[in-house]
């Protein structure tokens, strides 16, 4: 197996980036190998001299870098020899068997679309993140890859996201939320009213109906769809929430009781790392024609080492052909 990594995409690459790359080692095989691509330069000052961890892994050099506030299209078209574009040429030629990136969300997305192109019935891919949740792992799809979706979309993303859950989480029949202003039926905007119908029509899929933005934490589903506009609202918002509840519980017990401070900092710890999006490694981009993780543009070495796990875990377990078989075909009328 050889996963390919964007050595030059993330608020902390490439420090952060080869370093979680190297821990990722741990997760592969003897004869498995790592492909960073960047700035040869860059990236080889900060790999260690253990020969051991240099023979797995391997330099392509890109001497151009997309940066996060760069426009995708513009980039793309501008930039040839990035990273990014070069990391998915890698998998589109079948050089390497799953790539990684925590740079420029839709450059990657974009790239990955344009080089690997898509899944035989997949019309738009969808980025699905697991959030941790108080009664377990909540896959989101999409949150980004699609902000202006047409139900036979979401439809997918409900297939695709459900198959991941099911494959990789362990979650048998994962019930499945279309996200909604109300959980009625006649709730929602006309995306998520036919959506709706098309999603309660499919019987393979364990539809419990709309949920609302307060029913994700409480257990409502395991599965939750929406377009990429709300959903990356509902990833930004939850991240900052929660980090602000932790900071601000911390803040208040040192105020209140400072002697029992020390004494609760394991135990916030403990329900932090079960919260951390930094364990779940990266967001996979499903519906492209192989393995795509996108991680959060401030990922550190933590979060990169659990995303090579993630990928690799995606090629063991071949959940492109899952998707296949689960993918509807666009009905006529849609």
């Amino acid at each position: 197996m050889r996963i390919a990594i964007d050595a030059m995409g993330g608020d902390y690459a490439p420090v952060q980036i080869i370093r979680g790359a190297i821990e990722g080692l741990a997760y592969l095989g003897a004869d498995d190998e790592v492909v960073l691509l960047g700035r040869e330069d860059d990236i080889r000052v900060h790999l260690p001299p253990d020969e051991s961890i240099r023979g797995s892994m391997s330099i392509r050099h890109c001497p151009e870098v997309i940066e996060m506030d760069d426009s995708p299209v513009e980039a793309l078209r501008q930039k040839k020899n990035s990273s990014i574009l070069m990391m998915a040429k890698l998998a589109a030629e079948g050089e390497v068997d799953a790539v990684i990136s925590a740079g420029n969300t839709g450059a990657c997305a974009a790239a990955c679309q344009l080089k690997m192109r898509t899944l035989g019935a997949v019309q738009r891919p969808g980025i699905a993140v697991v959030i941790p949740s108080f009664s377990g792992p909540l896959t989101i799809c999409d949150v980004g890859a699609n902000v202006a979706p047409k139900p036979f979309h979401l439809l997918q993303y409900a297939q695709m996201a459900s198959a991941y859950a099911e494959t990789i989480l362990k979650i048998h029949k994962p019930r499945v939320g279309l996200l909604s202003i109300g959980s009625e039926d006649v709730k929602g905007n006309p995306l998520v009213k036919q959506t709706r119908e098309l999603i309660k029509g499919d019987p393979s899929l364990n539809f419990v109906g709309n949920v609302e933005g307060r029913d994700l934490f409480a257990g409502a589903c395991e599965v939750a769809i929406c377009d990429g506009f709300v959903g990356n609202v509902v990833l930004k918002l939850t991240e900052g929430l929660a980090e602000g509840l932790f900071k601000t519980i911390k803040r208040e017990i040192a105020a209140e009781r400072p002697d029992l401070a020390a004494q609760f900092d394991p135990v916030v710890k403990t329900i932090w790392a079960k919260h951390d999006y930094s364990e779940y490694g990266g967001a996979p981009l499903l519906g492209v024609d192989g393995v795509c993780i996108i991680c959060h543009g401030s990922s550190d070495h933590r979060a990169i080492k659990n995303a090579v796990r993630v990928a690799a875990e995606l090629v063991r377990s071949r959940l492109n052909h899952v998707l296949v078989d689960r993918l509807s075909e666009e009905p006529a009328h849609a």
